[in-house]
């Protein structure tokens, strides 16, 4: 049988743009679908009844039979979260998982997570590019957890080694300021329901050894890699569509401490819109019977990402958001027992 998620996913993926709207969905999102006329998930064209009506069916079906996600066994979970803790490199699980298991797996990671760093704070979504989809071998984001001691304030002192395997992003985090997001189904009505951009670097940590093969389950079960971040400047939202637009016409700059620069990017390389990923991540945790809160910290995925560079300190500057420009800065720190 079809997975559940994986059947409702084919299904979102065949509707039209104006179909997208009428539940919810960007149409900049939805452009990025397939057209109505690819094959479903069963390898047929959709002759079907409705998507509601089907869906209760698929829905009545999978309860019957008794479907459910089977994460792996908690050895497995536990040694993920020790080695995480050591900043060690560790295996992916040896079973392939779906995104609907590695959703459960990555639960039961963060509770063992959160003794050590605190309660969560909000939601990172990665994978927001068709091309780092398409390299990790699934059609849509992924998500993870931000937990409150993985944030740290503008110009604090990271370790070099503060990661198994650190990286670095040009990130960008949006606030949410009341529950009316949840029900947002453009860009602009996102706005009316955010607080503030943050300028934020990431430092996500690949301590999940891949041998080759990428794998975005493995990689949603390991919480997409979320292990540090700052975070910068604030500007206060706008809900005008002056202000949405330039989130995905924004160009973001990082440069070491000479000023040298180390990569770029423009907003719109997050789904085209930076605001897309906020939509897909409401859907997302709809499906998995959530909701986004106030005061929820939303990392909205890599503007641009590299290793992290041996470098002294490193500025992401986002210049053309009204009220900006935003900055934030970050020193590193030698790892330990290495050459000053």
């Amino acid at each position: 049988m079809v997975s559940l998620r994986r059947w409702i996913t084919a299904r979102w993926d065949q509707r039209s743009p104006r179909q997208h709207c009428r539940a919810g969905v960007s149409p900049a999102l939805a452009a990025k679908r397939p057209n109505s006329n690819a094959p479903s998930a069963l390898g047929r064209r959709d002759t079907r009844p409705t998507f509601r009506a089907v869906l209760c069916v698929a829905v009545a079906s999978a309860l019957a039979a008794g479907a459910s996600a089977a994460p792996p066994p908690a050895a497995a979970i536990q040694r993920l979260a020790d080695d995480y803790l050591a900043r060690r490199i560790t295996p992916a699980f040896p079973q392939g998982l779906t995104l609907e298991e590695a959703r459960d797996a990555r639960e039961l990671f963060v509770k063992k997570l959160e003794p050590s760093l605190g309660r969560p704070v909000g939601h990172k979504v990665g994978l927001v590019s068709r091309a780092m989809q398409d390299r990790w071998g699934v059609d849509q984001p992924v998500r993870g957890v931000l937990l409150e001691k993985m944030l740290l304030p503008d110009n604090a002192e990271v370790a070099a080694d503060c990661g198994a395997r650190p990286l670095l992003e040009a990130d960008l985090i949006v606030v949410v300021k009341d529950k009316g997001i949840n029900k947002a189904g453009t860009p602009l009505e996102v706005l009316k329901h955010l607080k503030e951009v943050v300028a934020f670097i990431e430092l996500p940590d690949a301590f999940v050894a891949t041998n080759g093969i990428s794998d975005g389950a493995m990689l949603a079960a390991a919480n997409v890699g979320a292990r540090l971040g700052v975070l910068g400047k604030r500007v206060p939202v706008k809900a005008t569509q002056k202000f949405a637009d330039s989130l995905a016409s924004m160009s973001v700059v990082m440069t070491d401490e000479a000023g040298l620069e180390l990569g770029r990017g423009l907003g719109k390389a997050i789904l085209d819109h930076p605001l897309n990923a906020v939509l897909w991540l409401i859907e997302d945790l709809q499906l998995a019977g959530e909701n986004l809160q106030p005061g929820d910290l939303i990392s909205l995925g890599s503007i641009q990402m590299l290793p992290l560079p041996p470098a002294k300190s490193v500025t992401v500057a986002y210049d053309g958001l009204p009220g900006g420009p935003l900055k934030v800065t970050m020193r590193l720190k030698p790892a330990a027992g290495s050459a000053k």
